[in-house]
């Protein structure tokens, strides 16, 4: 039984993960970071804690890396651990530099010392291309990386990071660039999943008004459940590499709004307001991916559509609101 070891697993793609190793007959094991409210740090697993071991540690804390690898000695590590809110990394562009570019350092430090024969993989995101596009419209490996927010400056380092460390040390350590997906599982602060819950709520008379930031900027959506088989495949590829993950598809933050509301039966416009603080700083206006590579070579596809993953978070905040 294979062993494999997941920062962030009590994020929307580190749960997802979980479920699928665990289904694949793999020993899961995960690092927590503490809430003071402990419900925080595993509601998206819950269902599913008595099948894996879960430890207390941080990207930034290098002992407690040390202490849980050594221990756990995995066959897989997957470093999902992050900063996660490209927004929010404006307003704490320090722990984002450090949690996303510095924790990626600890984890390759801990992995080359502890447990070199081990794969690695590292998550990392469109946000590194920024505003660079190829004059097709698309981005692939090839696309310059011009970050546009703190967020996609440090996944930078932690990108060059694990193909240093791959070249130097000769380990199997591998980069997914995986482009915007989501579920049901996505936090709400999200702008998918912010306008899914705020649309149910509007439409079950909860609240009158959604407030969002840019409306115009487009983004190639997939399905967290679909990204995560790829991590695996990524992985477990007989060659440590790095490859894109996306639909290929782009969408506006419109297209995303109309879709919702008009699923419920509304008119999006009659609901919508623009709020200036949820505006970033510097804005990244269009995102698309080549998964070329990814179909090709690793025989990936995803199963869900832009329909189909929103009916499914849509279903979802039916039942919970």
């Amino acid at each position: 039984m294979k062993k494999a070891f997941i920062t962030g697993i009590g994020g929307q793609d580190g749960s997802y993960l979980a479920e699928y190793l665990l289904n694949n007959n793999y020993e899961v094991h995960g690092l927590i970071r503490r809430h003071s409210v402990a419900e925080n740090q595993d509601s998206r697993i819950n269902k599913i804690t008595k099948n894996i071991n879960t430890y207390y540690g941080d990207l930034l804390d290098y002992p407690s890396l040390v202490r849980i690898i050594n221990t756990v000695q995995p066959d897989e590590i997957y470093n999902l651990g992050a900063m996660s809110h490209v927004r929010i990394s404006f307003d704490m562009p320090s722990f984002t530099i450090q949690t996303n570019a510095l924790g990626v350092l600890n984890m390759l430090e801990t992995y080359r010392t502890l447990c070199p024969e081990a794969k690695f993989y590292q998550a990392s995101s469109s946000e590194m291309f920024g505003n660079s596009v190829d004059e097709d419209g698309v981005q692939r490996l090839s696309t310059p990386m011009n970050p546009v927010s703190p967020y996609g400056c440090a996944k930078v380092m932690g990108y060059n990071l694990v193909r240093h460390y791959r070249h130097a040390y000769g380990l199997h350590a591998c980069n997914g660039i995986l482009f915007n997906h989501e579920s049901p599982r996505r936090g709400s602060n999200f702008v998918t999943n912010k306008v899914v819950k705020g649309a149910v709520a509007i439409k079950k008379g909860l609240q009158d008004k959604l407030e969002l930031g840019n409306m115009d900027s487009y983004r190639d959506w997939g399905h967290s459940k679909d990204y995560v088989r790829a991590m695996h495949m990524i992985l477990n590829h007989n060659t440590p590499e790095e490859f894109i993950v996306a639909t290929g598809e782009t969408h506006s933050v419109i297209d995303l709004c109309e879709v919702v509301f008009s699923k419920l039966g509304m008119d999006y416009k009659d609901y919508i307001v623009q709020n200036p603080k949820f505006m970033r700083p510097e804005e990244l206006k269009y995102l698309k991916g080549d998964p070329s590579k990814a179909r090709e070579i690793l025989g990936w596809q995803p199963e869900y559509t832009f329909e189909t993953m929103l009916e499914e978070m849509i279903d979802h905040w039916q039942q919970e609101l």
